[in-house]
């Protein structure tokens, strides 16, 4: 069996670990800094190996990395540069999931000249919507735009901000404060965060959706020359982006990101009962027609193997999962970085973690 390595033992880390050690196809390893949340795993998995690990420490690391075919990085996105540096000096392949721009462009630094394969931001968005995109103007010509909306919502909001916590507290507010990459009239820019608001209606539910950063990982810059405008957005439900400019522009809580975490992990309640809304849209010429091509599919929390999970646990899990094994299989470089853009979107929801996008 093939030896992976998780780290993090929370929300999608459990997920990648039920995934991978229920196919019977890995030797799964888990670690996390909490033992609380080791012991758990460890517990509801026997034939894993848990343990508690340093993200922070080189010699940690190492331990937790010896031996092993590659390693997910499901911990915080700030300790990503450290476990990807440590992954290259042990020979390890690298999967992450993380939106944030600053740290993946230190990772695809580290992944130049590696005899090992990087492969960043291979969840959820940034992740399955790259490769989602990517089919839908394969055969087009002359794309006018490229428009990228997910969101991970509540099904039963019931505050101002019609929201519960689903996923990372940290990475939601990073993506609500740093500057997005889009392409505009063919040309790479950076957009703020929050701006170009905009309604859309999908299977007759109305939202919002708003720039957040990171969600196009490299979208941007592989298709530059080939496509005029490309963006990505967040959807949310309506009046959740003024609430959150509030907050974040008017009451400063923008320069205090801790202190707003604490305030939201406090006061907002988490949910396993989410709907993850995916959307893309590409205009082009096809077939000497000025064409729209569309996706556009709702994907719930559901029960599966005797568990309750919630749908952005499913989604992100199956987005890195279905990339770890199409590269164990050799259909993805085993060097070097690996980019969303090269994974093909019928093999992907061939394979038995891509399927559960199908």
């Amino acid at each position: 069996m093939t030896k992976l390595g998780i780290l993090g033992a929370g929300k999608i880390g459990r997920m990648v670990c039920h995934m991978t050690a229920s196919s019977g196809l890995y030797q799964v390893r888990i670690g996390d800094v909490a033992k609380a949340a080791v012991d758990v795993v460890g517990q509801r998995y026997p034939g894993i190996e848990a343990q508690v690990v340093d993200f922070g420490d080189q010699k940690s690391l190492d331990q937790f990395l010896k031996g092993l075919w590659g390693v997910v990085s499901c911990a915080p996105y700030h300790c990503n540069l450290l476990i990807a540096e440590r992954a290259k000096a042990n020979g390890v392949h690298y999967f992450d999931l993380t939106e944030d721009v600053e740290v993946t462009q230190k990772v695809k630094q580290l992944a130049d000249g590696s005899k090992t394969a990087f492969a960043p931001q291979c969840g959820l968005a940034p992740g399955f919507i790259t490769i989602v995109a990517n089919h839908l103007i394969r055969d087009m010509t002359g794309v006018q735009d490229l428009r990228l909306r997910v969101g991970a919502l509540p099904r039963y909001p019931s505050n101002r901000l019609n929201y519960n916590l689903t996923w990372s507290t940290e990475g939601l507010i990073n993506e609500y404060c740093n500057p997005c990459e889009a392409l505009l009239d063919g040309e790479v820019q950076m957009v703020q965060p929050m701006q170009d608001q905009e309604r859309l209606t999908i299977d007759g539910v109305e939202y919002e959706a708003f720039n957040t950063s990171g969600g196009l990982g490299t979208l941007a810059i592989s298709l530059l020359g080939k496509v005029r405008n490309v963006n990505y957005k967040t959807i949310r439900y309506p009046g959740h982006c003024e609430l959150m400019k509030f907050l974040l522009q008017d009451l400063g809580m923008r320069d205090h990101q801790k202190e707003l975490a604490t305030i939201f992990e406090r006061s907002l309640p988490t949910t396993n009962q989410d709907q993850i809304v995916v959307f893309v849209s590409a205009t082009g010429m096809l077939k000497g027609r000025f064409t729209e091509a569309t996706y556009a599919r709702t994907i719930y929390h559901r029960q599966f193997d005797g568990q309750d999970w919630s749908g952005i646990q499913i989604t992100t899990a199956a987005g890195v999962c279905g990339v770890v094994d199409m590269m164990r299989e050799g259909k993805l470089p085993q060097s070097g970085l690996v980019r969303m853009e090269q994974v093909s979107y019928p093999d992907f929801l061939a394979n038995r973690f891509g399927q559960y996008y199908a």
